[in-house]
C-alpha cells in the first residue's frame, strides 16, 4: 500500500492524501507538481525514475488505512539540478 507521504521532499510543500499535486516514483518518492516538472525535469533525484501522478485515496478508506505523517525533507535537491 502507498504510504502518501505529507510533503514535497524538495520544497517541504505540503501534499494532503488527497492532493492532485504530489507525484512520486516507484519507490514513493514524493514531490510537488512545480518541483517534478520546473526543478526536476520528471526524474527522481533520488533513483532516477519517472515521476508520476500519486494516486488518491479514497477518503473513507484513509481511516483504517492513513497516510504517512514521515515527512522527508531534503532541501539541497533543487541544488543537485
Amino acid at each position: 500500500m502507498l504510504e502518501l507521504r505529507p510533503g514535497c521532499e524538495c520544497c517541504d510543500k505540503d501534499l494532503p492524501p488527497d492532493s492532485a499535486d504530489a507525484l512520486i516514483c516507484s519507490f514513493e518518492c514524493t514531490f510537488c507538481t512545480h518541483c517534478a516538472t520546473d526543478v526536476l525535469k520528471g526524474k527522481c533525484p533520488n533513483c532516477g525514475g519517472d515521476l508520476v501522478s500519486r494516486p488518491r485515496r479514497p477518503a473513507n478508506k484513509l481511516a483504517n488505512n492513513p497516510a504517512s505523517t514521515k515527512r522527508i525533507f531534503n532541501p539541497a535537491c533543487a541544488e543537485q539540478h
